[in-house]
């Protein structure tokens, strides 16, 4: 058990969210209870999420997603009245770190996605330093694919480049696909991200670079996970992560 200010601090001193520019708040976005025992954490602060958290006796959850965007209609109507409703009337914590929880070096997205595919980064590159870029033994586009399939569980969208044999990947996980010339800039044989927009088959052919999508869910479910258990065992907390499927 701790108590509300010490997780976030927890929170705030492992990914320093003042270093990012971001697109909303990070931090604690809704208030809920002084105390904390169990926290949940999940991708998104989906109404399913927030439901399967309170089914799970959650006093926290931690997302990647949170609720509030720079640009955002500031009405509590519709989705937005029913998950602040829930939290509100559960007396739940929400805590939110978008970019923050993207960039940590070991716990974050990128680092966490290519650990399970058995990559360190030595390398960053494009915005704020997003994306992460390794050195690897050389291996063929098509075991790369598959290999993603197996370790995301999930089917992938791949626009070859010139055939060449893959020795440096970048990847950025989620919706990072501008990124993608950035990483070829940076002497990538191969970018993997979440998604994929129009422009990027192109370039891919022209340029030679081969371009993966795999999923923004699928590869941003892990950060929440690293960043959960780090914080849970050092403040003594309960924790688990529950897995709200998204096909994008």
């Amino acid at each position: 058990m701790t108590d509300r200010a010490a997780l976030e601090l927890s929170l705030n001193q492992l990914l320093e969210p003042a270093r990012f520019k971001d697109y909303g708040p990070n931090g604690l976005q809704v208030e809920g209870r002084a105390e904390v025992g169990h926290l949940v954490c999940g991708v998104t602060a989906s109404l399913a999420l927030i439901d399967a958290a309170i089914a799970a006796k959650a006093d926290a959850i931690l997302v990647h997603h949170g609720l509030f965007w720079r640009g955002q209609d500031g009405r509590v109507t519709g989705w937005m009245k029913q998950r602040l409703a829930r939290l509100i009337q559960r007396d739940i914590n929400l805590f939110a770190y978008h970019l923050p929880l993207d960039a940590h070096p070991t716990l974050g997205n990128n680092a966490q996605l290519g650990a399970r595919l058995g990559w360190v980064a030595d390398a960053r590159f494009g915005e704020q330093d997003l994306g992460f870029s390794a050195a690897v033994e050389p291996t063929a586009l098509d075991a790369l694919a598959a290999r993603l399939r197996v370790v995301l569980d999930r089917e992938v969208v791949v626009v070859p480049g010139d055939g060449r044999p893959l020795r440096r990947v970048a990847w950025c996980s989620g919706g990072a696909q501008g990124y993608f010339e950035a990483a070829i800039a940076a002497g990538a044989d191969v970018f993997i991200t979440g998604e994929i927009s129009e422009p990027q088959a192109h370039y891919a052919r022209e340029t030679g670079v081969a371009f993966i999508a795999a999923g923004h869910h699928a590869t941003e479910r892990y950060g929440v996970q690293g960043v959960g258990e780090r914080v849970a065992r050092d403040l003594g907390l309960s924790w688990q992560f529950i897995d709200v499927d998204n096909p994008a």
